[in-house]
């Protein structure tokens, strides 16, 4: 069971804007991986002489080769310190990039695509694991909606620029501005980023420990329940990811320069909220806000369903209504991660991985129903209601969130002081 009972040793959020660009640039890598890409999908799928399916599969494997990566590279920062797995991860990253840049065909890039998912992951679960090092509750959850507003410069700025690069040479440059990228942040971590793990805290990293460590985990009902929520709102957004290029360029008639604009204008909507969370959270217990946040957020889905049907506002319906979908989940990942990390300071690295693997690999797994669906809009907005529906069953039952007197107010909000070793 999550024991949300006050830490011990106090520790303040950090204040430094370099610290939350740095581990804001590197959680963002993984997005930005997907966003530069993502105007560039039809020009793939001519390019290659393949489907809009196959090449929605290029998305989806990215996610799930992240989603592995991560179940291997969380352990191994718990073994050997946050800093190693992140330079390998991203040098690794730099080349296979490279290597997308020259692929011959559908097949080969989305094989390429798994892999670069898989090493860039040790970004993404390193960040998570950083920041569990050093705080938890309500101080974790507020420095992790800052990190969205970092995070969210991807879908703001990165389809235009990806559409940029590849109007101004084609789509395969693109990956040689992410190895650029790549390149760029070997050298921040390389010079900036401290290690967050001493030595004594490490674990011992055999196969065994390991596994037992996994399992301990997996047993624990709260913090899977807790875990799949993000993975669940992660599959809500690449839905809208995967078909919204197809949805307003081919359905709606919108230029490539017009849908990277909408796709700017919803991911504002991820920032603002997240912004807000930052600054609930000082205020409400994060609990109070996940459960609150999923259910506003399963009746706007209804809502822009209905708006789908019928056509109600033709396509300023239709992005108003993706705007209020997703101004709700910038409250939902952050504030179930810091929950589901909550006793598991002394292996936040493997923690992290299951929240990572999960949120790669179920939006994964239930992005390309898009696109097997008919790949409409009708189709993309099924999907992020499943996604909404089955987050909101998951929290209900796999936690007390929504029973009176399951989580006592007192015990839901805490000071974000810092666990201790023993906790």
């Amino acid at each position: 069971m999550t024991d949300l009972s006050p830490p011990q040793n106090t520790s303040k959020a950090p204040r430094s804007a370099k610290y939350v660009l740095m581990l804001g640039a590197l959680a963002a890598l993984p997005a930005l991986t997907t966003d530069m890409y993502l105007p560039s999908l039809p020009a793939v799928e001519a390019d290659l002489r393949t489907t809009q399916t196959a090449v929605q599969l290029t998305l989806s494997g990215t996610l799930v080769g992240g989603g592995l990566g991560q179940l291997v590279i969380g352990p191994f920062s718990d073994r050997f310190g946050r800093r190693l797995p992140l330079l390998i991860g991203i040098s690794l990253h730099v080349a296979i990039s490279l290597l997308c840049s020259i692929t011959p065909n559908i097949e080969t890039l989305t094989g390429l695509r798994v892999l670069q998912g898989f090493f860039n992951a040790a970004a993404a679960v390193v960040a998570l694991a950083v920041i569990r090092d050093r705080f938890v509750g309500s101080a974790a959850a507020q420095l992790l909606s800052r990190l969205m507003l970092v995070i969210g410069v991807a879908p703001l700025l990165a389809p235009t620029v990806g559409q940029a690069i590849a109007a101004l040479w084609d789509w395969r440059a693109v990956f040689y501005a992410l190895a650029l990228i790549g390149v760029v942040l070997v050298a921040i971590v390389w010079k900036f980023m401290p290690e967050t793990l001493p030595e004594d805290s490490r674990s011992p990293g055999h196969p065994r420990h390991v596994a037992g460590a996994y399992w301990s985990l997996l047993r624990d009902r709260h913090f899977m329940a807790l875990a799949v929520i993000p993975g669940l709102g992660l599959a809500l957004i690449m839905s809208y990811v995967v078909g919204s290029p197809f949805v307003f360029q081919n359905e709606y008639g919108f230029t490539a320069q017009q849908f990277a604009l909408v796709f700017a204008l919803n991911g504002a909507a991820l920032v603002l909220s997240a912004q807000l969370n930052a600054a609930l959270v000082r205020k409400f217990p994060p609990v109070r806000l996940l459960r609150t946040a999923l259910l506003v957020q399963l009746g706007l889905a209804l809502v822009l369903l209905a708006v789908v049907a019928t056509g109600a506002g033709g396509p300023i319906g239709l992005v108003a209504g993706l705007w209020l979908v997703l101004s709700a989940q910038g409250m939902i990942p952050a504030n179930a991660s810091v929950l589901a990390l909550h006793n598991y300071g002394h292996m936040a690295g493997t923690a992290a991985a299951v929240i990572g693997a999960l949120q790669s690999g179920v939006a994964g797994l239930v992005s390309p129903l898009v696109g097997l669906l008919g790949g409409n809009s009708l189709s993309m907005v099924t999907v992020m209601i499943g996604s909404c529906t089955v987050a909101v069953l998951v929290l209900a039952l796999g936690t007390p969130a929504y029973r009176k007197g399951g989580w006592p107010e007192h015990a839901e909000h805490d000071d974000g002081r810092r666990v201790s070793a023993e906790d």
